[in-house]
């Protein structure tokens, strides 16, 4: 079992920013304008990519700020849905249902709640956000991968999300995303990582609902 701190830490990481490490040897960097190695159009590929997403899985680690890492499996669907199962020794969930997202509890019979557009994810799972209105391309240094920094400066409260894509001819739009950096107002910062990306999955509904454990103290397995 995780300690009560080390779960909150974990779970809330998600809405106060997640982040997920680059590839070697490339350094995440604050936004700045775009240079020779991006495009104007760059950033039209990943917002496509992004929508051409319909369901997605994929391995995942999560790293905190403080260095505490907890790992298990994502799984995406649009619009709006995503569930982080952290395997039934965390007895921690996050989930969204399309409208809100929830950090579940069941070793303290907890539920939390956001809506998704004051999240980080939101990014990744408002379907009326403009990735595109709110992201600017920020440099890299390589041409083979992508990175828009997404913020809302009129709400700074909402956090910043800094997504991550490599070029990859299997993956939606040839661009797969392998990470993502999100900071909330204190730049206090979170690392996930993704890998194993699984496109185009059956994935029911019944994946992003959840047994509410004020209600019972059964976590289904």
């Amino acid at each position: 079992m995780l300690s009560i701190f080390r779960r909150k830490t974990l779970g809330a990481a998600l809405f106060v920013g997640a982040a997920v490490a680059a590839p070697a040897g490339l350094a995440t960097l604050p936004a700045m304008p775009a240079t020779a190695q991006t495009s104007a159009g760059d950033l039209d590929r990943a917002v496509s990519a992004l929508r051409g997403i319909s369901t997605m899985r994929a391995d995942f680690t999560q790293t905190d700020r403080a260095g505490n890492t907890l790992g298990g499996t994502m799984t995406l669907k649009r619009p709006g849905k995503i569930r982080f199962d952290y395997g039934k020794d965390a007895d921690l969930l996050v989930v969204s249902n399309g409208k809100s997202l929830y950090m579940v509890d069941y070793e303290v019979r907890q539920v939390e709640r956001w809506p998704i557009r004051k999240s980080p994810l939101g990014a990744l799972l408002d379907p009326t956000r403009d990735v595109k209105q709110y992201g600017r391309l920020v440099d890299t240094g390589s041409d083979n991968v992508i990175s828009i920094d997404v913020r809302d400066p009129d709400r700074p409260e909402f956090g910043r999300m800094n997504l991550i894509f490599v070029r990859d001819p299997n993956a939606p739009g040839g661009l797969q995303l392998t990470h993502w950096v999100a900071l909330d107002a204190q730049n206090h910062r979170t690392t996930v990582r993704l890998a194993n990306h699984r496109y185009g999955l059956s994935v029911a509904e019944s994946t992003f609902t959840f047994d509410d454990p004020r209600r019972s103290s059964r976590r289904p397995r």
